[in-house]
């Protein structure tokens, strides 16, 4: 396995100095943010470590120059949009950029494009994956000729009342992870898994690991705080009883999580993903963080 970080949590930093960085600190891989050019519509989105429009061979190769300078693989490559939303020139200029993500990563020899389903939160889930049948199986076609993975994050997207109540990624639990892998039974279609999301939805996170090993192609090492007097007090619908935290500093129980991945014979990236308000917004305090974090998981890559 490799130690790594995602790159979103360094936005204002170039490449070349995210990987840097990562080698400064003892990291030996980064997953790369491909975001469109602009402006995010969320946190931790709209960062853009590759520009993948217009990426050819030149383009390539000056990523692969600065990989070898620092001797930083990268895991694999980031676009996480909503492909299913009910803004169809939106969705459709989703699809079009993550298979410009999926060029971009052919040409760098990378295997791993992570990324998420989708969901058009005002639905239900039988008609949200009525809309994944249409739109997905294309897009899982376009990676198996490319020879690529691609990993899908379990967040399901719900931090408000404004994506409530179905969130906006569809691929949030393991009842439909069954589903989605029975209808596109493909080699190249996986998970990027994240035990949290699965902690604040009051779900088991080990069993799934044992259960889907074979499809975990990544693994995002975030952790999560419950504020049980608050979940208490106003229920899970409340919503905002949970806290994301770096690695060791919430309710993710690391020793049963490496020792669940080491059963399933995981050999691939662990990415530290931050998004833990006590170390923002200062530049300094996030890379603190990414210090932090990589003394708390770094025993388990001795």
């Amino acid at each position: 396995m490799k130690l790594g970080f995602v790159s979103a949590i360094l936005p204002e930093l170039s490449l070349d100095e995210v990987l840097e960085f990562a080698s400064r600190h003892e990291y030996t891989c980064v997953e790369v943010m491909c975001w469109p050019v602009g402006k995010a519509e969320r946190k931790y989105a709209g960062v853009t470590h590759i520009d993948v429009v217009d990426f050819g061979e030149k383009e390539a190769e000056q990523v692969q120059s600065l990989v070898e300078k620092h001797q930083v693989s990268i895991s694999g490559l980031g676009f996480y949009p909503n492909i299913l939303s009910a803004d169809q020139a939106y969705a459709q200029d989703c699809v079009v950029h993550l298979k410009r993500v999926m060029d971009a990563a052919k040409l760098l020899g990378i295997r791993n494009v992570n990324t998420f389903i989708g969901n058009e939160h005002t639905l239900g889930v039988e008609d949200n994956f009525a809309a994944f049948l249409k739109i997905w199986p294309d897009i899982v076609k376009y990676a198996e000729d490319l020879d690529l993975l691609l990993g899908i994050e379990n967040c399901p997207m719900l931090f408000s009342g404004d994506e409530w109540p179905a969130g906006k990624n569809l691929a949030y639990s393991p009842a439909i992870w069954r589903r989605m892998f029975e209808a596109i039974p493909s080699d190249h279609f996986g998970l990027n898994f994240d035990p949290s999301h699965l902690v604040w939805q009051m779900m088991d996170y080990i069993g799934p690991i044992h259960e889907f090993g074979d499809k975990i192609f990544h693994f995002h090492a975030k952790d999560i705080k419950l504020d049980y007097d608050r979940l208490a007090d106003e229920g899970i619908l409340a919503l905002f009883w949970s806290t994301p935290k770096i690695p060791g500093y919430g309710e993710v129980d690391w020793d049963k999580v490496f020792s669940a991945l080491s059963d399933t014979g995981f050999d691939g990236s662990v990415c530290v993903e931050i998004e833990d308000d006590a170390f923002a917004p200062e530049l300094d305090k996030r890379k603190q963080s990414l210090r932090v974090s990589h003394e708390v998981l770094k025993r388990y890559f001795a």
